[in-house]
């Protein structure tokens, strides 16, 4: 009898007939992974981990040997064995599994844009669409999976794309591309290979078609999802080496809508394009930019997804001195594109780009495009493409994943209240936010936002009291738990979870939250700079500054907790004056007047530290650099050596 294990789509055990042959799904998720194993076997504990993650081991170790009971029993049924147990190992077994996982490869013969055919076909399924898995060795296996598919896809893409000469190979060799943009909405690299495989005249219509038929497609998802209460597909974006930026398959889809939120759904965004508001010594390349904004303003009035602010009545809001957010309430934009160009000389010269929803101005995307050695008129063409492109996928994406935040409309009332209680910490501020993040939780109990704002309240409150209290990070890092459980596509939560790790001294697995969520919201200008601050305590102080910048780049009026990072992380890198100059920046530096005694003592001015010194300790008389030092997390002992250098010479 021959089976087959099917991963793309649902994940099921199938027999001679390519009928489904009930088999334990944690069976089959661990045959999947030992398919992928090089040596096809691997230790209990890791698949215990791997399967219930490692919260309770022998919990885990309990639930594995369970499973392994139902798996053999099973196999008996079926006289086979798909896999075979030792005291301490699992391997694959016996009998023979045909699995679409192993017909990715090229087959003897096959011609490449046969092979391509065939796993455009396989990868418009999910991989593991409907497993529910709540581990994080699950989630990084599944990212490297859906890593190795996207890098198999694109290669192959790469050798083929000139190679049509039938429609229907060419047809192959644009659903590829459309599978590889959806991956990587905003690589630089992959959207300029993109506008090679697309004829300039035909992009926009055939755009526009594309997202039409996609939205069919969700569509037809969401009721599949609503018929079966599986589990939509987990999205993550995960980077690979370098600049190249990988994302899982699909769009993240929510659960099946109501009919009020179909009607917010299916409600058409409005998007202004505002010409950039800077003006630049070279009138060329100001009028070739604003004309650049232009083209691409028209370029989408093509697509039926989108309305578009005529680009007269968008230069209008550009220049208007109006508050900026009642003018786009009058018009009803929903999305603003926002253009500046930055660099003085033609060697530094880039337009930078952002895209903000209205509603929250929350940054949906945001790149900076190097114009260096670029003639503007010849060139214009290809800049508008690889601009539309990203901002059609990333406004596509986005409406797609924000009625989950707007399903509950008192909860989200009563979040947005408490986050504002949130942007001054106090004490009383802090409790104000619990109160009205708690009612957000009466009217719906898995609200993820709320929760993840929960989170921030206890470990802020941890801060400000300065008491070590452990209950309040653990409480933080529940919440922030539960945050991801409701909603593993959601930024905050794991934002939450990586800060609380950082205060509990667990650095390493700070980073690694971190680096998942500033992957899922690569604009997040607030999870950048988190994430640079627990890089600075794993003493990358170097990579703290870069993330810093970028932060600083996507929200250049944000909290002095930015420049307090960065002012840090230039003082270990021994960059006094860059941290006094950070210091100078902040709205209220007396915060940072340790850092600024130091800096000055380094650099070997005895009066001006010692008036930081003065002030430090009328507001802390208490401090002690021994005591201090021993809570501070950092990994390397040569941080703490030049804090401990700095506030000694200064005299404290």
């Amino acid at each position: 009898m021959t089976f087959s294990l099917q991963t793309f789509g649902q994940l099921q055990l199938l027999g001679p007939q390519s009928e489904a042959v009930p088999f334990p799904e944690k069976g089959l998720l661990i045959l999947a992974y030992l398919l992928t194993a090089p040596e096809g076997s691997a230790h209990r504990a890791t698949l215990a981990q791997f399967l219930w993650g490692d919260v309770n081991k022998e919990v885990s170790l309990v639930n594995l040997r369970s499973t392994i009971s139902r798996i053999k029993s099973r196999q008996d049924e079926l006289g086979a064995e798909f896999l075979s147990f030792t005291g301490s190992a699992i391997s694959l077994g016996q009998t023979t599994v045909a699995s679409d996982l192993l017909t990715l490869h090229k087959q003897e013969l096959e011609e490449p844009l046969i092979w391509l055919g065939r796993l455009v076909t396989l990868f418009n399924r999910t991989f593991l669409a409907s497993i529910n898995c709540q581990s994080r060795e699950f989630d990084v296996w599944l990212i490297q999976r859906k890593i190795y598919h996207s890098a198999l896809l694109k290669g192959l893409l790469k050798e083929t794309s000139q190679s049509a000469t039938t429609p229907k190979e060419e047809e192959i060799i644009k659903n590829a591309a459309i599978l590889i943009f959806h991956t990587e909405p905003e690589n630089p690299d992959t959207l300029k290979f993109l506008v090679q495989i697309f004829n300039a005249e035909e992009e926009v219509e055939y755009f526009r078609k594309y997202l039409e038929q996609r939205k069919q497609s969700l569509s037809r998802g969401l009721e599949y999802l609503g018929a079966n209460s599986g589990r939509g597909p987990a999205e993550t974006v995960a980077k690979k080496e370098g600049s190249e930026q990988l994302s899982a398959w699909d769009s993240s889809i929510p659960e099946p809508l109501s009919q009020s939120e179909q009607t917010l759904r299916s409600a058409v965004p409005r998007l202004a394009l505002l010409p950039p508001t800077n003006v630049h010594r070279d009138p060329v390349v100001a009028m070739v930019a604003s004309s650049l904004i232009e083209d691409i303003t028209i370029g989408f009035c093509a697509l039926n997804s989108l309305e578009i602010i005529a680009p007269h009545t968008a230069l209008r809001i550009g220049k208007t001195s109006e508050n900026k957010p009642d003018v786009f309430e009058r018009y009803d934009i929903t999305y603003v594109l926002d253009t500046r160009l930055s660099g003085v000389d033609s060697d530094d010269l880039s337009l930078f780009v952002q895209l903000t929803y209205v509603n929250n101005s929350e940054i949906v995307w945001a790149e900076r495009y190097k114009l260096e050695s670029l003639n503007l008129i010849d060139r214009r063409r290809d800049l508008l493409r690889q601009i539309t492109l990203s901002v059609a996928g990333r406004i596509e994406s986005h409406q797609i994943t924000r009625p989950y935040f707007e399903r509950s409309a008192a909860a989200y009332h009563r979040y947005l209240i408490g986050r504002h209680y949130l942007n001054r910490l106090t004490l009383q501020n802090l409790r104000r936010s619990r109160k009205e993040l708690k009612g957000a939780l009466q009217e719906d109990a898995n609200f993820a936002p709320a929760l993840s704002a929960m989170a921030r309240t206890y470990s802020k409150e941890w801060l400000l009291t300065a008491r070590g209290d452990m209950d309040l990070l653990q409480t933080a890092a529940e919440y922030a738990t539960r945050a991801i459980e409701a909603r593993r596509d959601f930024a905050d939560g794991y934002r939450e979870l990586g800060v609380t790790k950082l205060l509990m001294g667990e650095m390493e697995e700070s980073a690694q939250t971190l680096e998942v969520a500033e992957t899922l919201s690569p604009h997040y200008a607030d999870i950048i700079a988190d994430h640079a601050d627990t890089l600075n305590h794993l003493s990358r102080p170097d990579l703290a500054l870069q993330k810093l910048e970028r932060a600083m780049e996507l929200n250049p009026l944000g909290p002095d907790s930015y420049l307090w990072t960065a002012a840090g992380a230039s003082y270990s890198l021994g960059k006094f004056n860059d941290a006094l100059g950070y210091i100078d920046r902040m709205v209220d530096g007396d915060l940072a007047d340790r850092l600024s005694a130091a800096s000055w003592a380094m650099l070997g001015d005895k009066k001006k530290s010692r008036f930081f010194v003065r002030r430090a300790l009328e507001a802390n008389p208490q401090f002690d650099i021994d005591k201090w030092l021993a809570i501070v997390p950092f990994k390397e002992q040569w941080q703490k050596d030049i804090y401990r250098e700095g506030l000694k010479k200064a005299g404290f």
